[in-house]
């Protein structure tokens, strides 16, 4: 979730806290990995529904998720858990992430274990997901599923891929304590490899974060946020 600290190199890990249990919190940024009410929940109301999925990816041979910040890899879990329940044969989903200080094995396993939803997919994310994640880590991990974690800087990694990403999920950590992740360039960026119909949601509702958007191209909706915030905002390249 996390894309710029002056303080720290882009090879290095982030020292994390726990709090109440198995809730992960970055010192660094001052901000928790994800809603404290049900982060597995807010993943359904903002990114999945945000993006009109799973209906969308329905009927389409290829699907192309792209997502700013893997952080415990939540998102990718609850993806892939709906993902299996509704996808056709021979369909393909490939999600890409984009994040500069990748979680380790445990901490990933320690921090999804909160979800018995997820136990099937976070058991098989914890085994693939190497000791020392570096480079892009690309793992098959089924016959239908594909996750890719780009670890560096999102500007850079989003800059070096491949246009034609049907979904994104910006999830950075707060704008006010992240604000790179939400920048005007990193959002045209995005804009451009995203396909015509393309679509990304988001928790962030501030102001700048919204305006960014716009000037990248995008066409921004205001909706009602998950448990109780009062907005979300979700978007179409026209």
């Amino acid at each position: 979730m996390t894309d710029t600290d002056p303080e720290q190199s882009a090879d290095a890990h982030q020292p994390l806290e726990w709090r109440d249990g198995d809730m992960p919190y970055s010192p660094a940024f001052g901000d928790h990995f994800y809603c404290q009410t049900d982060g597995r929940l807010e993943c359904g109301h903002v990114f999945l529904a945000g993006n009109g999925l799973p209906p969308r990816w329905q009927g389409k041979n290829d699907f192309l998720i792209g997502e700013l910040g893997f952080g415990t890899g939540l998102n990718f879990g609850e993806t892939w858990r709906q993902w299996k329940l509704s996808r056709a044969i021979g369909q393909q989903l490939h999600f890409m992430s984009f994040e500069l200080y990748p979680m380790r094995r445990a901490e990933i396993d320690r921090a999804l274990s909160h979800w018995r939803e997820i136990d099937a997919e976070r058991h098989a994310l914890a085994a693939a997901w190497p000791e020392t994640p570096e480079g892009t880590v690309s793992l098959r991990l089924d016959d239908q599923t594909v996750l890719s974690v780009v670890c560096g800087r999102a500007l850079d990694g989003v800059a070096a891929s491949e246009a034609g990403f049907d979904a994104w999920y910006l999830d950075g950590f707060a704008p006010s304590r992240n604000a790179d992740m939400w920048s005007t360039e990193l959002m045209r960026r995005v804009y451009e490899k995203t396909i015509p119909g393309g679509t990304f949601a988001t928790y962030a509702a501030a102001g700048f974060v919204r305006r960014n958007l716009i000037a990248a191209g995008f066409a921004v909706e205001r909706r009602s946020g998950f448990a109780g915030k009062r907005e979300m905002l979700c978007g179409i390249k026209a």
